[in-house]
């Protein structure tokens, strides 16, 4: 494959992620995990939280993490062991999807993930995206971005990353349209191809529809096989 032949994506390691996370897999060629970012806490914040159906609509499932220092970065947050969240979690997807039609199917493989031990954050949440990549049956090889040692902020940063593994074509989410700098992109010879992600209504419990949760409401819905053909779907 040429280098400019080879499509990178790249996205910070987010807990549980929604289907549109794993729909980038399927039409790039190399996973850049961005790790060495600042952690943020906030409502835009996707890191150690996730929302699930409940019959009283979306509902956050939270990682609970240790207080640390705004330049935090992401492979440096620690798990706080304050409370059983484990236990929580696991009773609340229980609650939940007790009644989906295959909880039973899904379900041991979460409970596997919860009982895994991990101090800091990333090593869970990694675990979490594995563990959906297996369900859904999508490869992709990976690299931290941590272990490039690239320079630059922003918009800079991301496309020295995409030059750091040789390649040329870089696939961004359209929430970034927000702060693009086209720009500097073709300075840096980096071609940027925007994801076209129509979120797929399928079967859930519960009356009505509501996308976005996390990939985890698909699989306890509608199963293993036809999660992935509902997945493969989504491409254009």
């Amino acid at each position: 494959m040429e280098p400019n032949d080879k499509i990178v994506v790249i996205h910070q390691p987010d807990f549980m992620p929604y289907l549109g996370f794993f729909h980038r897999f399927l039409i790039a060629d190399i996973y850049i995990i961005l790790d060495n970012v600042q952690f943020v806490s906030s409502s835009r914040s996707m890191n150690n939280r996730d929302k699930i159906k409940t019959e009283k609509g979306e509902k956050w499932i939270t990682i609970p993490v240790n207080k640390c220092p705004r330049d935090t970065n992401i492979n440096e947050v620690t798990i706080s062991s304050a409370n059983d969240w484990r236990r929580t979690h696991l009773i609340t997807l229980q609650n939940n999807y007790g009644r989906a039609p295959y909880f039973k199917e899904i379900y041991p493989s979460i409970e596997i993930l919860y009982n895994r031990h991990a101090t800091l954050l990333i090593d869970f949440t990694l675990e979490s995206i594995r563990l959906l990549m297996k369900l859904f049956n999508v490869e992709i090889p990976t690299v931290l971005s941590s272990d490039l040692n690239v320079a630059g902020t922003s918009n800079e940063r991301i496309a020295n990353l995409v030059k750091a593994v040789g390649a040329n074509r870089y696939l961004s989410g359209v929430g970034a349209k927000a702060y693009f700098d086209p720009e500097l992109y073709k300075r840096k010879g980096v071609e940027v191809i925007w994801q076209d992600f129509t979120h797929p209504v399928y079967p859930q419990l519960h009356d009505g529809f509501i996308p976005f949760l996390s990939s985890l409401d698909l699989l306890f819905n509608c199963g293993v096989d036809e999660s992935r053909k509902i997945l493969r779907r989504c491409l254009k």
